[in-house]
């Protein structure tokens, strides 16, 4: 029998690879000429919310097309549904987030290039 975390982990995956292949195809128009990367999901135990990390480049253009994706939620979770609705019983909740972590990265080298 899988553990909890085992299960939490798969879940995780199989939503990143499904959402990031929902901007791709169906929801490319929210995204309008940026590029948005799934760089983490993180499950609630119960499954009931994912938490979507999104990496948005070129970064400056971050807040609206992050604005835009949660203003749309429902429409990535109903497509994420059609997708899983033979894995799992309930789909979750979506909440997405910015992962500003290639940003501090790029910060940093530019500091250290000075």
């Amino acid at each position: 029998m899988e553990t909890a975390s085992t299960r939490s982990l798969k879940m995780s995956r199989q939503i990143q690879r499904d959402i990031s292949d929902i901007f791709q195809k169906e929801c490319a128009s929210l995204v309008a000429g940026t590029m948005v990367s799934v760089t983490v999901v993180r499950m609630s135990p119960d499954f009931s919310l994912a938490k979507v990390y999104l990496s948005i480049f070129p970064f400056e253009r971050h807040e609206s097309v992050l604005a835009s994706i949660q203003e749309h939620s429902w429409q990535i979770r109903y497509a994420l549904g059609k997708r899983m609705k033979h894995q799992i019983k309930s789909i979750p909740e979506v909440a997405f987030f910015l992962d500003d972590s290639m940003e501090y990265v790029e910060n940093i080298d530019n500091l250290l290039k000075k």
